[in-house]
């Protein structure tokens, strides 16, 4: 049985619980229990709170964890990257108030700046060579420059509304983030083998992910100049038509390309175009 740490609640755990589902792991419903247990797959999910997680996979709690890469870098905890899970995307920014002028990083020399995460911020501003007094919150961080509590904050940054609504700018990126599986370092081979697995289910989500499956009729004279337009994985699949002079042609196209490639085969002849989406791919 493998056991992973997800976070108890919050959008990292809707995306989570999500990519689970899609990985065909059913759960046993419970609102109440911090332990649950699949049905049709040996692992159970261990219910956390994110930054509690690197350190339970450290010390064996759990054998692997689904966590904010924040979360990785601020903890540094004797845990391995099993995989990049490619969504929960976010940013650790520094904000000042929006009437300051901004100078550039020098700014931050000698200032209060509040954060709850004081190790990446530390590492940042040894790196620039800037002294600056890190003041240590847990909650509500942008509200300390309106209250007098600090000069500046560090903190996540998604879409940047609640800079807006606390009257900050941000003005330095001093990290990318996304959900990471993480793991312990010394996994038994048996749970290896089941981790193997589910990184093998989650890579097939992850492939089928923006992408459409795409049937149509083509002029078959005019094969090769589709051929050439088409993003295929490896080359689309073609088949004659019972109507002398026509071929069926299949293909995976990429949903931000969708349009621009569509607009092109109509150009060369395409007709009767079929779009479904994607549930897997197995690569």
């Amino acid at each position: 049985m493998l056991r992973i740490a997800i976070q108890t609640k919050g959008r990292l755990h809707e995306d989570t619980m999500q990519l689970l589902t899609e990985t065909g792991i059913k759960l046993e419903q419970s609102k109440r229990l911090l332990l649950i247990p699949a049905r049709n797959f040996p692992i159970e999910i261990l219910f956390l709170r994110d930054d509690d997680i690197p350190q339970s996979v450290a010390d064996g709690v759990a054998d692997i964890g689904i966590v904010g890469e924040n979360e990785y870098a601020e903890k540094k905890k004797d845990v391995r990257i099993a995989k990049r899970l490619g969504f929960s995307k976010c940013r650790l920014s520094l904000a000042i108030p929006k009437e300051v002028e901004y100078t550039g990083v020098e700014w931050f020399e000698g200032k209060v700046i509040a954060t709850s995460y004081p190790e990446i911020l530390r590492d940042f501003l040894k790196e620039k060579n800037i002294q600056a007094d890190i003041h240590i919150i847990t909650g509500s961080v942008e509200i300390a420059p309106g209250i007098g509590l600090a000069d500046a904050i560090f903190d996540i940054v998604s879409s940047g509304s609640t800079l807006v609504t606390n009257h900050l700018k941000e003005v330095e990126v001093v990290m990318q983030s996304e959900a990471l599986l993480i793991a312990n370092t010394n996994l038994s081979e048996e749970k290896q083998a089941i981790l193997d697995e589910l990184l093998f289910r989650m890579e097939a989500v992850q492939l089928a992910e923006d992408k459409k499956y795409v049937l149509l009729n083509i002029p078959t004279e005019n094969i090769d100049k589709i051929i050439e337009i088409l993003p295929g994985m490896k080359s689309p699949t073609i088949m004659p038509l019972a109507k002398e002079g026509w071929s069926s042609l299949h293909v995976v196209i990429a949903e931000k390309r969708f349009w621009d490639v569509i607009g092109k085969l109509k150009s060369l002849g395409a007709e009767s175009i079929l779009v479904m989406p994607i549930e897997k791919m197995i690569p």
